[in-house]
């Protein structure tokens, strides 16, 4: 297991300080008042994405997918933007929020692919890892999920990812930088409930 993972008591935490971020914008303070203590591994810098559920129904889904921000901030930034920005939704209000649930997706520090090009795939487990493609200027990021929820496999999946960076395909043989990287998801059972990981 990658040393970047969460612990479940972390976790929790994670959606703790998600929650707490949306409620105190919906009290007029600031997000970061009073947010729970959180260990040292929330000040590496990953990516993250918060959604809220109401009822079952997506409510708000906002991320960073590259490690830019310290995670703590990815966090409360997210969240906030998933309550009050995203433009598929108005902005949450207490009444709402109260039957809303929180669920955090957090990315693992990206972990450069090294050696011949030839042992990517065998590095690649699909299900388990996310890939991120790089070269100058171009970047693209799939989660783990996708490949997946497409029957990809290891060698498409490579391919789709340099896609995704605006590159030809096969550009993961040709000069550029391949990451892998693992997704872990922890969410309320219910409003303000129990916190568990995985999905349904």
């Amino acid at each position: 297991m990658s040393k970047n993972i969460l612990h479940k008591s972390e976790g929790i935490l994670a959606v703790k300080v998600a929650r707490k971020a949306i409620e105190n914008v919906l009290d007029g303070k600031e997000p970061e008042d009073d947010l729970p203590s959180v260990p040292i591994i929330f000040s590496e810098k990953r990516g993250a994405f918060v959604t809220l559920e109401k009822e079952g129904d997506l409510r708000g889904c906002i991320g960073y997918p590259y490690p830019v921000l310290p995670l703590k901030e990815v966090l409360v930034q997210s969240a906030v933007a998933a309550a009050f920005e995203d433009p598929r939704f108005f902005p949450i209000e207490k009444k709402d929020f109260a039957k809303t649930t929180v669920e955090v997706t957090t990315l693992t520090l990206p972990e450069l692919l090294e050696g011949a090009f030839t042992k990517y795939s065998s590095l690649i487990e699909i299900g388990k890892h996310g890939l991120m493609a790089e070269y100058g200027e171009h970047r693209g990021l799939l989660l783990p999920q996708v490949a997946v929820e497409q029957g990809w496999d290891a060698i498409e999946f490579l391919c789709q990812t340099c896609v995704k960076a605006e590159l030809t395909p096969m550009m993961w043989k040709y000069g550029a930088k391949v990451y892998r990287f693992e997704g872990q998801i922890y969410r309320e059972t219910e409003p303000g409930g129990s916190i568990v990981e995985g999905e349904d």
